[in-house]
């Protein structure tokens, strides 16, 4: 132990935020600059929608964790839960039993998940639920007699984690330095209603993009393609909001073709977009959907992937056959007590309505800031929002992740009081817990930080 963690030992801030620099790997090229500024922020605390770090100072969680902390920070309750679970079993083999607290939330789960999701597959976080769902619809379908359908289609900006498998449906995947990813991924257009890659407008253009599904199907081979996946509501690519003719006309594409299609909620479900999971926006039913995040709303690694009774019946007619996947910690029960404990409160509280209410309020807050020179658009549903920032209005050209315009706009928002992520797109999904008061306070500091960096910046804008 060298005398930075000694120092950190007897309280000392600086010593910890060292410690943190020396030896915390943070999952993000953040690092760098965080060691250029010699510093890494370590929170000590949190309550409701406030972060605290280790020198006292409070921050607007403005992105609830990672779109996680739905229920809010600071739920003595959960952690009760979680400790009187350990006291009486914490673990069991996943191979080959399961628990009591599992064996309830996957009851909860399938009483809450759309139409038919009533097999429950657990895992431990969102690129683990997406892997499985990925091996269960392939092997699903070498079982049912195609063995050849191998070929998953994602979507163009989609995000859907960081496994291998997941990573090579991430539209953002590094191929640098992992690539090649895995054969068989076919990448195509997303909705979009501000950059639409056809030029069409609303809901045709989301149409467009599900006939370039049914086209690239017909181009594959149907034969080769056993899943669709995408996110309902996909935050990675800008928080645009779809028809729900979209998905109810990829739903039937994928029926005429004898495709599966994997709806990805990590981040959509648990209220997060005002309904239980975003898919009931849309009036349609996945084969398979994904969920981690609010399932536990980060107070334990939890995710699971729900599936079809029209899917599984494949394992109950060939009782010899497993599938072909096993995580240890699928179901830990401890983690599982943390979810009930969790879905509990957000029933009890009302949250999901809470998030239909609130997002539709902090939404009209955000649409009063497009007279700023760079607010190209304003969108989301429920608490799960999105400001995207453009150099330029009228060609709706991006500063790029990477500016110093957004990097600024961060650390003045930071200064101010919150903390988010700050891209191209500007995010805002706090806890569902978040108060009108909260909201008014967020929206107040990114108004207030982007006029600071427009008048810094003035000369790059429009240009």
């Amino acid at each position: 132990m060298g005398n930075g963690a000694q120092a950190a030992g007897v309280g000392s801030a600086q010593a910890l935020e060292k410690e943190a620099l020396d030896h915390v790997w943070i999952h993000s090229a953040e690092w760098v600059r965080l060691a250029e500024q010699n510093g890494l922020r370590v929170f000590k605390g949190a309550h409701g929608s406030t972060l605290v770090d280790i020198h006292g100072r409070e921050y607007l969680d403005g992105i609830a964790g990672l779109w996680v902390v739905n229920a809010g920070h600071g739920r003595t309750e959960i952690g009760e839960a979680m400790a009187a679970q350990a006291a009486q079993v914490a673990y069991v083999s996943s191979a080959s039993y399961t628990s009591v607290p599992a064996v309830q939330l996957a009851n909860v789960l399938a009483e809450l998940t759309p139409g038919d999701l009533n097999r429950i597959f657990f895992c431990s976080g969102g690129s683990e639920a997406v892997e499985s769902a990925l091996k269960i619809a392939k092997q699903v379908q070498a079982m049912r007699g195609f063995p050849k359908r191998y070929k998953i289609i994602a979507r163009r900006g989609s995000y859907h984690g960081m496994t291998f498998g997941a990573m090579s449906l991430t539209a953002s995947r590094n191929e640098t330095y992992f690539g090649p990813f895995m054969y068989g991924v076919i990448h195509v257009p997303s909705p979009n209603r501000y950059r639409n890659d056809f030029g069409l407008e609303g809901e045709e253009g989301d149409l467009m993009c599900a006939e370039y599904i049914r086209q690239e199907i017909e181009n594959q081979g149907p034969e080769t393609v056993a899943a669709v996946i995408g996110e309902p509501i996909s935050t990675s690519n800008g928080v645009h909001v779809p028809s729900p003719k979209y998905w109810q006309r990829l739903r039937e594409i994928c029926d005429e073709y004898g495709v599966l299609l994997i709806m990805d909620e990590v981040i959509n479900g648990f209220g997060r977009t005002g309904k239980m999971f975003a898919t009931e926006h849309f009036g349609m039913q996945p084969d398979l959907m994904t969920m981690a995040k609010g399932i536990t709303s980060g107070y334990a690694p939890l995710a699971a992937v729900a599936v079809s009774e029209k899917v599984f019946e494949i394992f109950t007619e060939k009782k010899d056959v497993a599938l072909g996947h096993l995580l240890t910690f699928g179901g830990q029960a401890v983690a599982a007590a943390a979810s009930l404990k969790n879905i509990e409160i957000i029933q009890r509280e009302g949250l999901v309505q809470q998030s239909a209410e609130k997002g539709a309020y902090l939404l009209e807050q955000l649409n009063k800031l497009r007279s700023h020179p760079t607010v190209g658009d304003v969108r989301g549903l429920g608490l799960m929002c999105g400001v995207e920032v453009v150099k330029n209005k009228e060609t709706k050209a991006k500063w790029g992740r990477d500016s110093q315009f957004l990097k600024r706009l961060d650390q003045l928002m930071n200064e101010k009081g919150m903390v988010t992520r700050v891209w191209d797109i500007v995010h805002f999904a706090p806890p569902l817990v978040v108060t009108y008061e909260e909201i008014d306070r967020m929206v107040q500091i990114f108004d207030e930080a982007l006029t600071e960096v427009e008048n810094e910046f003035a000369s790059e804008i429009g240009s």
